[in-house]
């Protein structure tokens, strides 16, 4: 019996809420108690907890900042029985997925996985799970965050995660390297990976060529394939060979195939706007930091989310005034520079992730429940929708009002940049196409957003016609 076992919670302790994505693993799972995440360490993970514990892998990880810090907590937390231990890890700020982020942050994802793999194996361990939802960019870099993904090293046992390991990350980044960049996108459609199968076909034929990935995605993808309908015995590949030294070789020429794709970012549309643009200039784009900071002091956040963020210029703004900030753009071009900027400021409070406003991450996996949508992992204290709401009206044909509704799902206060007819952006914008938006003006504009916030302030930023609102939401009728 475990301690957790004789040690039951009492009546009146909160009930646990267990964590739609954690039901997978017998080792353990995640749940929560008053807004607070812990792990429960199931018996049947006892041996190799205590392998990871007392190997010193545990320590030397999370040193390194590779593995998510714990504290073992009191057992009659336990959300179940069957418990061995109850830990309480660090609270991670934000919770992204791979189809979120840009290149370099899913290779850096990858790289991560394989150093941890190597040092497991020094140690007599090795990851049982290599998934990219294992991994959470933290501090501005990525980290391990299942504690439980490792189990005692046997010799001769070829790694179990090789195969996942190749659809979560090198398949997706072969494909953006040497296809689209856009592909990253269809691990939103293959939670478990992009299967490799068709990743073959969607690869370049030259790539074929590749010792690495011909290897690691055409001639595995033949295999899985080809031992499809076979018995697991029949298609586990022979253990003869596969020693610690040739599992080390594997990781290798992983790591080597994972630096070999390369995105070079090409131009695309918004990408250089700050820089491009002539409606602001540098003084417009001085006052409009200067306003946005005044609005930023009046309500002071903890956490902002930054709504066509481009390249992060105010989402600094926003990080500078205390808060930590996730930068949303839908331009991967612009999420690959300001992620690259933040892991060479080593800045810790500024989350580069891509996102189409129009189709918004969605809920994902068993019973839509296991990858939370945008809005189940709000609401945030303040968002900004700084040069946005033109795309959305106009680009996009999204009823004002409806613009408002949907901003007031994510986030308590709101700063938004009205951008008038007027504006050079919005008359390139209207430049080849007929203008059927009667009600976008400022009173139009304050008309829809009525019913869902309150104005606070409004600002007009000197050298342009454009205005800083800052709103607080409404209570809304269920």
């Amino acid at each position: 019996m475990s301690m957790a076992e004789r040690a039951p919670r009492s009546p009146g302790d909160p009930a646990p809420l267990p964590e739609p994505a954690s039901f997978r693993d017998p080792s353990g799972f995640v749940f929560r108690r008053e807004g607070i995440v812990y792990r429960q360490v199931n018996d049947s993970y006892r041996e190799d907890y205590e392998l990871l514990q007392g190997s010193g892998l545990h320590a030397e990880l999370v040193q390194a900042g590779q593995l998510i810090p714990h504290e073992e907590v009191e057992p009659g937390l336990a959300a179940a029985p069957g418990a061995y231990k109850v830990l309480r890890p660090r609270q991670l700020p934000f919770v992204s997925y791979p189809y979120e982020w840009s290149f370099s942050q899913l290779q850096d994802a990858a790289l991560l996985t394989l150093d941890v793999q190597d040092k497991a194996l020094a140690r007599g361990l090795s990851l049982k799970d290599a998934s990219a939802y294992n991994v959470q960019l933290v501090d501005g870099r990525p980290m391990l965050i299942d504690t439980l993904s490792f189990e005692k090293y046997e010799e001769g046992r070829p790694w179990v995660a090789y195969r996942q390991f190749c659809q979560h990350f090198l398949a997706p980044l072969a494909l953006m390297s040497h296809t689209d960049v856009r592909l990253g996108q269809l691990l939103r459609l293959y939670i478990d990976g992009i299967p490799l199968d068709l990743a073959s076909r969607l690869l370049p034929g030259r790539t074929r060529f590749s010792f690495a990935l011909g290897m690691h995605v055409h001639a595995h993808a033949r295999s899985q394939l080809k031992y499809a309908d076979k018995p697991v015995e029949a298609a586990r590949p022979s253990t003869a060979q596969f020693s610690k030294h040739a599992f080390r070789a594997l990781v290798a020429s992983l790591r080597n195939a994972i630096l070999k794709q390369q995105w070079t970012t090409p131009h695309t549309e918004w990408a250089d706007y700050y820089e491009a643009n002539n409606n602001y200039g540098a003084k417009g784009l001085d006052e409009k930091g200067k306003a946005l900071e005044q609005l930023l002091e009046q309500v002071r956040p903890g956490t902002v989310w930054d709504l066509g963020a481009n390249t992060g210029v105010f989402s600094r703004v926003a990080s500078k005034s205390g808060a930590r900030v996730v930068a949303w753009d839908i331009d991967p071009n612009a999420v690959e520079f300001n992620y690259r900027r933040v892991r060479d400021d080593k800045d810790p409070s500024v989350l580069p992730l891509q996102l189409d406003l129009t189709n918004p991450s969605p809920g994902l996996g068993w019973a839509n429940a296991e990858r939370g949508s945008l809005a189940e992992r709000g609401p945030v204290d303040l968002v900004m929708a700084l040069g946005l709401i033109h795309h959305l009206a106009i680009s996009n044909n999204v009823p004002l009002d409806r613009v408002a509704g949907f901003l007031a799902t994510l986030g308590h206060h709101l700063v938004l940049e009205f951008v008038p007819k007027e504006d050079s952006q919005v008359v390139k914008l209207l430049a080849t196409r007929k203008d059927v938006f009667p009600t976008y003006h400022r009173a139009g504009f304050e008309a829809a957003f009525a019913p869902y916030f309150t104005t606070l302030r409004a600002l007009d930023i000197p050298g342009t016609r454009r205005t800083l609102f800052l709103m607080k939401r409404l209570p809304q009728e269920r």
